[in-house]
Formats: structure tokens, C-alpha cells, sequence
């Protein structure tokens, strides 16, 4: 299965598998999962022991969700919901299989294409400062790095942003070097630069901001990550603490540089090479294979207070945060999602379309979802300790879905 974040082809081979695990940021699907309305009704399946919450008490409806999702076969899931009522934080499964300690809603993660979000902030804070333009060829800053005969002077920074490059995939072709072989995966250290060549070796699918032409590749990221750098002169980690993550005393947020997850964790799994197969943790691997498009470690608390200072402008000039919220439809097969710069937006969570915006994660391990309503009353992150998309486990995706809709829409399903 060849995955881009609109997606999915699902076939039965160990390479397929790995290539679902190989996203690098490429996000879960935010269309409805069949069998649910998408109305944020509560779920089926009740509880997993060990399910620790914090907050108000009258939310069984989330208490119902979360625990579902447990239920139907993801180890450990923790998130956070801010509402008219408060914030309510919960946990429930695992944090880890081997010793069975229960998660904190605090735990960290793998926070995948959600550090997308934080490299296009840094990447206009740079605009802002006069450093760099929207409409610049990235070849005035970074010259040589996309070869000219594939297009390299012709692409600019907003194109990146907004995944209207034409660049291809690198994971596509990630998927193919290691051949299924997981392990070259975890031990083997990747540069921006080889990522990029590696992209290359692909066909690009259009030209770069051809009319109507939209498809998300990580390979944007990595060079925005390189761009970043290059104007600055400091590491994009260094860039992303001191811009974003100092401000706003972001506890739990970094840019790894090693193999380990800082401070407490919700381990990360998978089943291979076949969905039925055990789990295996695979939490620890070298994050610079996503480096730009999802290599932030983070968590519930630290991603909602990002994408609500966001939204409140506290870290763009408001003509920026327009620019960032400007979002064009997916041309794709994923009917109601849209993407501005750096900033996904659906209508699919809640019954009455009401749009959400956000962004969401998927590394091997993990997936995210981190949404708020466009006036940021009401926000909430999920993070899960196995991806339900990799492991083709329909009825936990679903679980996920709709705990995202009893956070967003209330009990009626429908809205704000």
C-alpha cells in the first residue's frame, strides 16, 4: 500500500504493510469510517481496566470513546478536550505492553504530520521578519538542492506550505530502498538531502502550481526543514523550541535527536508483516527519517495549547494567520478535507459540516489527531498507541472517529 495522506490502497503484502508504516507524517484519513455518521455519537464497546481521567466527571460519552478504542484492539490511547465545560483529560489501555503500567494523560508521542504545523509557523514567523517570501523560488535560498530539471527554480515557499510543488512522495520511494525490511527502518540514519534524492527518483505528478493540482508529499516538509536552516543558521529543533516551544512553555514538546523518547511515553506499535501478527514495539528508530514532515515528540495538553495560541494570533502577524487559514479543497478521494499552509481542515467530524481545523499524525507507532473548532471553543487531541489504518483495524479507526465527534459536537452531533 502506497500511502499519501488522501491515500490509502490497501493490499496484503509485507512491503504494502510497511509502506502504510513508512507515512512519515502522512496523516489518518479524516473521512467518515463506515459504519459511523460522523455525528460524534457515544461508542459501543465499555471500558478497559486501569482508564484514568482528569476533570469534570459528567463525560461518559468521552469515557465511552476512549475506552472503545482500547477495547477493540489499540494498546494505550491518552487525550485532551477543552470545551464550554472545562478540560477533561483521559487514558485508558496501556502505556506499555511489556510491564502493563497504565497511561497518564500527560504521556508524550510521536506526534507525526502535526510537526507540519510547527515548521510552516517557524517558516512564516520567518516571512514576518522580512527573511524570506511567500512567492520566492526556494532556489534563491537554497540553491541546487531540487535540481533544475525538476523544476527547482520554479518552485516557491508557499507551494511547499500548501503541497501544490508537484515534488513527489519520498516515502513512496523510501518504501521501495529498504526493500520490507522494517529494521533498515529503526538503525538506519537518513539526511534531508538523501530524502530528497530519494523523492526524486519518482515522476513528479504535475507541475508545480498547476491549476486544480493538489497532493500532499512529505518531501515539501523536508525542504521547508533545510529552509528553515539555511535562513537561520540553527537546527530546525533549535528553531521550533525557540520559537514555538519556549513562548509557550510547551513542558513536553521537542525535536529528538536520538533513537528515544524524552520523559514518560505511550509506546508505539504495530503488527507485522501481517495485520494478525502480535504487536511489536517499535517506539525507538532514528526520527530524522521524518525530519520536517514528523519528527516532533509532544503531547495532549502541549498540542492544544499550540493550535489555540495559533488561532489566537499569538504567534503570527493576522495577516499570516489568514494566509495560513486560506484552505483549498482535496482533489482527491478525500471528500470534505481541505489544506492551507501547514493547517488541515475537515467537515467530516460533525453532522452539520462545521469546520474543524488542526492537523493530523501518523509515524510507525502512532496516530494523532489534534482539532479545534475554527473560533477555538472547542479543541481536543487523541493520540494512539498503534495506528488503525496500518494495522487495518476498521473498528477501533471508527472508535476514534467517534471520540473525536462526542469532543467536537456534542451529544446531538451536531455542532457548534
Amino acid at each position: 500500500m502506497t500511502v499519501t495522506v488522501q491515500h490509502r490502497r490497501r493490499t496484503r503484502t509485507v512491503t504494502a504493510l510497511l509502506a502504510a508504516t513508512l507515512l512519515a507524517g502522512a496523516a489518518p484519513a479524516l473521512a467518515a469510517p463506515a459504519g459511523t455518521s460522523g455525528t460524534g455519537g457515544t461508542a459501543g464497546a465499555e471500558g478497559t481496566d486501569g482508564t484514568r481521567e482528569h476533570g469534570a466527571t459528567d463525560r461518559a460519552d468521552l469515557r465511552r470513546a476512549l475506552r472503545a478504542v482500547v477495547a477493540d484492539g489499540i494498546p494505550g490511547a491518552v487525550a485532551e478536550v477543552r470545551d464550554e465545560h472545562g478540560v477533561w483529560r483521559g487514558a485508558a489501555g496501556v502505556e506499555d505492553l511489556r510491564s502493563g503500567r497504565l497511561p497518564s494523560p500527560d504521556d508524550r508521542f510521536r506526534a507525526g504530520s502535526v510537526t507540519k504545523s510547527l515548521v510552516a509557523t517557524v517558516v512564516l514567523q520567518l516571512v514576518a521578519e522580512g527573511r524570506v517570501g511567500l512567492d520566492d523560488p526556494v532556489d534563491r535560498s537554497l540553491p541546487g538542492v531540487i535540481p533544475a530539471g525538476r523544476h527547482g527554480k520554479r518552485i516557491t515557499v508557499r507551494q511547499l506550505l500548501h503541497h501544490t510543488s508537484g515534488l513527489p512522495n519520498y516515502t513512496d520511494a523510501l518504501v521501495k530502498s529498504i526493500g520490507g525490511d522494517l529494521d533498515k527502518l529503526r538503525t538506519r540514519h537518513w539526511t534531508p538531502r538523501e530524502l530528497i534524492a530519494l523523492a526524486l527518483t519518482e515522476p513528479s505528478p504535475f507541475e508545480p502550481g498547476e491549476k486544480g493540482k493538489w497532493e500532499y508529499s512529505n518531501t515539501n516538509y523536508v525542504v521547508l526543514g533545510l529552509l528553515i536552516e539555511r535562513l537561520t543558521g540553527h537546527s530546525l529543533g533549535h528553531e521550533i523550541d525557540r520559537r514555538v516551544v519556549r513562548p509557550l512553555r510547551l513542558r513536553n514538546t521537542s525535536v529528538p535527536s536520538d533513537t528515544r523518547l524524552p520523559g514518560r511515553h505511550l509506546h508505539g506499535y504495530e503488527r507485522f508483516p501481517r495485520p494478525t501478527a502480535p504487536y511489536t514495539d517499535i517506539t525507538a528508530y532514528d526520527p530524522d527519517v521524518f525530519r520536517g514532515p514528523g519528527n516532533v515528540v509532544s503531547n495532549a495538553h502541549d498540542l492544544n495549547t499550540f493550535y489555540r495560541a495559533l488561532g489566537e494570533g499569538r504567534l503570527l502577524p493576522a495577516r499570516l494567520n489568514k494566509e495560513m487559514r486560506e484552505l483549498t479543497p482535496d482533489g482527491g478521494e478525500r471528500e470534505g478535507r481541505s489544506y492551507g499552509l501547514g493547517l488541515e481542515g475537515t467537515t467530516n467530524i460533525c453532522a452539520d459540516g462545521t469546520l474543524m481545523l488542526g492537523h493530523t499524525g501518523s509515524v510507525p507507532g502512532y496516530a494523532t489527531f489534534s482539532f479545534g473548532t475554527a473560533d477555538g471553543r472547542r479543541q481536543v487531541t487523541l493520540a494512539l498507541g498503534s495506528d488503525p489504518d496500518i494495522t487495518k483495524n476498521d473498528k477501533a479507526g471508527a472508535d476514534a472517529f467517534r471520540f473525536l465527534g462526542a469532543a467536537l459536537c456534542g451529544k446531538n452531533g451536531k455542532g457548534l
